[in-house]
């Protein structure tokens, strides 16, 4: 893999050049060689984790068009919809304590004993495997087997309460591996594992849906199985492969290990990574402000994108076409979602600016949603089978955007654990509107859906013109107080606690 690094000298955003490390030079390999063993050793393990994750959360999309709702008698009313939502129900509860767990357990530990209830490491006797991945590929396979609204609505959730640790757990681990300048590709190469999966499990429904009669079950529920166990197997060999934090790779040397601490201490501060994180802590970092703006940013989101990612079939298919091939045509705009976001990812390491790169997306969607609103029949079907391109390249590329500005901008264990907690678990309350936004009764032209996804878009960007004036007013203030000998001096290790609080700390935007 191994992303490349632009060469030449880092500047910060007011233009100072910025020091690389000197002190610190390698002897044995070189800092491109490093980052790309760095990347080999984390974005793919992390991608697939992930891609497994949504594809199992959404994939449910797939089987309503493959007669999940004919079966299950919840073709009328809001009944597949609440089933959608209640996946979000312990998502969201649990999303802070998971990331407060994953900091005591350390990820290898927490993504693979994921669930809020499995909190103890296995002993070197007993067999270990991915417990998260595991649990929720389970639940995938008895969602195929469910016979009523119940046994859909029981395995929802509990898929829910098992992949709740996954999302945040990655991002916060990223967010200790790279520098904010290096982030940005990585970011949206693990946050387009959902384009991929989209697209991956169009393609995967296509032919299982073709497997109707096997054995005596539905072609939806062969998506189910199946693809629960793929999850389940890939799980028994994760437990040995994710990675953990840099201060204890073993695949790193100890001069390896001291270059990344150094390199990324430089640019976000020293990561406190033994700094006490209970109660009291986590109450601390709320009184900041700019903590609700990065939920309100995301949150703004994920209503548009789950709109998509659980009503896309539907969609498509109330353009005429037939089960199998909705599956099909449900690919394409997802694979151009993941080349757009990578352009976007790359456009923004390269600039070093996050805010034009969120704001430019977004305003790609809404042209697609426009289209949407105003275009419709099935005479006109290309115009808006091609205005879902839009859609799904503006929306899935400002996504990965927002949640590594924002993470990024977090420094220290303390407060980058539980802000990106709560930005995705604050944000994906996001979901439960998205649920209630397409519905049965609204069909072919899914009017209100389209019509509350664009007033989200635009209520996410107004978030990010405010999150962008927090920072730059903070950074100005700052500049200020250094200028005017007024700033408060700490010690290394309350600097180093305070994290992006501390007053030599400098926002990116």
């Amino acid at each position: 893999m191994g992303f490349q690094e632009s060469p030449g000298p880092q500047y910060d955003k007011e233009g100072q050049v910025r020091a690389q490390s000197p002190e610190l030079p390698l002897t044995n390999t070189t800092e491109r060689k490093l980052m790309a063993k760095i990347d080999w050793h984390i974005v793919p393990c992390l991608c697939v984790m992930y891609l497994l994750a949504f594809l199992d959360r959404v994939n449910v999309s797939n089987a309503a068009v493959l007669g999940l709702k004919e079966d299950l008698h919840i073709v009328d009313g809001t009944k597949y919809n609440t089933a959608l939502t209640i996946f979000f129900v312990p998502y969201i509860i649990f999303e802070i304590p998971s990331n407060i767990l994953l900091k005591k357990l350390k990820p290898h530990v927490w993504c693979t004993y994921g669930d809020p209830l499995c909190k103890s490491a296995p002993t070197d006797g007993e067999i270990r495997v991915s417990m998260c991945m595991f649990l929720f590929g389970l639940v995938m396979i008895c969602q195929g087997l469910v016979s009523n609204w119940g046994g859909l609505m029981t395995t929802r959730w509990f898929l829910g309460m098992f992949e709740t640790g996954m999302f945040p757990g990655c991002f916060y681990l990223l967010g200790m591996w790279y520098k904010r300048s290096e982030a940005q590709k990585r970011f949206s190469f693990f946050f387009s594992s959902t384009t991929l999966a989209g697209a991956f499990g169009g393609l995967l429904a296509s032919g299982l849906g073709k497997m109707d009669g096997v054995q005596g079950y539905r072609g939806w529920r062969w998506v189910f199985i199946i693809e629960g166990l793929l999850t389940c197997v890939v799980s028994f060999v994760w437990f040995f492969i994710i990675p953990g934090f840099p201060e204890e790779a073993k695949w790193l040397t100890e001069e390896e290990r001291e270059f990344i601490r150094v390199k990324l201490a430089k640019d976000t501060g020293g990561a406190a990574h033994d700094a006490k994180l209970g109660y009291r802590e986590v109450l601390d970092v709320f009184k900041d402000y700019k903590i609700f703006l990065g939920g309100l940013m995301y949150f703004g989101q994920i209503v548009t994108a789950y709109g998509y990612a659980y009503f896309a079939p539907s969609i498509i298919k109330s353009y005429g076409y037939s089960p199998i091939k909705t599956q099909l045509y449900s690919i394409p705009p997802w694979a151009a979602a993941w080349g757009f976001s990578m352009f976007i990812a790359t456009l923004s390491d390269k600039t070093r600016h996050r805010f034009s790169f969120t704001i430019g997306p977004m305003l790609v969607a809404m042209a697609g949603f426009g289209i949407l609103l105003n275009v419709h029949g099935q005479a006109h079907r290309a115009v808006q089978y091609g205005a879902l391109f839009l859609v799904t390249c503006g929306c899935y590329s400002a996504m990965p955007v927002i949640v590594c500005w924002f993470a990024m901008n977090l420094g220290g264990h303390r407060r980058r654990s539980v802000g990106t907690a709560w930005q995705v678990g604050f944000g994906n309350i996001g979901g439960i509107i998205s649920t209630y936004a397409f519905l049965e009764k609204d069909a072919p032209e899914y009017r209100p859906g389209y019509i509350i996804s664009v007033s989200f878009l635009c209520f996410s960007a107004a978030c990010c013109i405010a999150y962008l004036a927090a920072v730059w007013h903070d950074n100005r203030s700052r500049d200020k107080a250094a200028a005017n000998g007024t700033m408060i001096e700490y010690s290394e290790l309350e600097t180093d606690l305070l994290g992006d609080m501390a007053p030599t700390y400098r926002y990116a935007y």
